[in-house]
Formats: C-alpha cells, sequence, structure tokens
C-alpha cells in the first residue's frame, strides 16, 4: 500500500477522454482522465459512474438539462441514463472516475473516441 499522487499521476496522462487507471477497490476501478470538448452521448445499461472534477468545469448533459460539475464536485449517474460529458472554451478538464470493472467505455456505442484498454499508470 502507497499513496497515490494525483497530480504526478495526471502528469502521465495522454490524450483526452483517455481513462487511465490508477488503481482497483474491489469490483470497482479507479480511473483518471482529461477531458476537452465533447465526448459521445451514451448510457451503461448495468452501470452506475461517479465522476469527481479534480481540476475546471465539467459539463455534464442530459437529453433534458445540463449539469455544471465544478471543481472538487461530483456527480453519479445512473445506470441507464443516457449522458455526455463536455467541457467549454477549450478548457482542459480533469476527472477521476469510480466504475464497475464490466463498464464500457461508451456503452453500446461504438465511436472513434471509444477506448476498449485502460492503460495502468
Amino acid at each position: 500500500m502507497k499513496s497515490i499522487n494525483l497530480k504526478e499521476k495526471f502528469d502521465l496522462v495522454q490524450g483526452y477522454w483517455h481513462p487511465h487507471q490508477i488503481g482497483i477497490v474491489d469490483d470497482m476501478q479507479v480511473l483518471l482522465a482529461k477531458l476537452k470538448g465533447e465526448f459521445v452521448w451514451h448510457s451503461h445499461e448495468n452501470e452506475d459512474e461517479l465522476f469527481h472534477v479534480i481540476k475546471g468545469i465539467l459539463h455534464m448533459q442530459f437529453r433534458d438539462r445540463t449539469e455544471i460539475v465544478n471543481e472538487g464536485e461530483i456527480i453519479i449517474i445512473p445506470k441507464g441514463v443516457e449522458h455526455c460529458p463536455m467541457t467549454t472554451n477549450n478548457e482542459e478538464v480533469h476527472i477521476l472516475l469510480f466504475e464497475k470493472l464490466t463498464t464500457n467505455h461508451t456503452g453500446k456505442v461504438k465511436d472513434k473516441l471509444t477506448q476498449t484498454v485502460y492503460p495502468k499508470i
């Protein structure tokens, strides 16, 4: 057991919308990602997701509204809820994600941004 320095780990994250695994807690993975622009509309049929904004402001779009998630805040997306994360003003946002090991990056949606493997850092 060792502490994990998030700033050092974020320095290792390459690209946007590509989560990197920093740990596993039971059947949940802890991921870091850098975000910029708009992602893909998708849902996760059987898994919830937790987004913790470490740096910047995340705009979590839902079909009926957009929730603003500020630095230091979290948002939990319940299973089955369609969502699309985005950033504005060309801002880079850093997030920490908690999701089950079985969670597919973009659910059933296949897109150029879809990742099938999360590198461990």
